[in-house]
């Protein structure tokens, strides 16, 4: 178990998971929490940009997955609402649409925010 902090009214130690920062940013100042916002509120536009051919179906667009060799639609959904994005067929899933630009791209995370923010014209920081 990790300890980041103490608790400051007992000075009892506190794990790592029990310490959670108001806003989630890398070590290189990015907000992710910003870009990710700014992003659902953009997501069906992005998701016809990255996924041309998909559909919506309810709260979800289904489209064929580019990563691998999809044929049918159907294995590949994004929640429009949360971003949270999964492709059943693989197991390959994610929570944010920060997350769905970098298995999209093949790009770590903090690369794909910071393409993201650029894109959205958000401040990344």
């Amino acid at each position: 178990m990790r300890i980041v902090r103490t608790q400051p009214s007992t000075g009892r130690l506190l794990p790592a998971k029990a310490f959670r920062h108001p806003r989630r940013q890398s070590r290189l100042g990015l907000d992710f929490e910003r870009i990710n916002r700014a992003a659902l509120s953009a997501l069906p536009a992005l998701l016809t940009r990255w996924l041309p051919g998909g559909r919506r179906e309810g709260g979800e667009y289904v489209a064929l997955n580019p990563t691998r060799d999809d044929r049918h639609l159907g294995s590949f959904r994004i929640n429009v609402v949360t971003g949270r994005w999964a492709d059943f067929a693989t197991g390959d899933r994610g929570g944010d649409v920060i997350s769905l630009a970098a298995y999209l791209a093949g790009l770590g995370q903090t690369e794909a925010a910071r393409r993201l923010a650029d894109m959205l014209g958000v401040p990344p920081w």
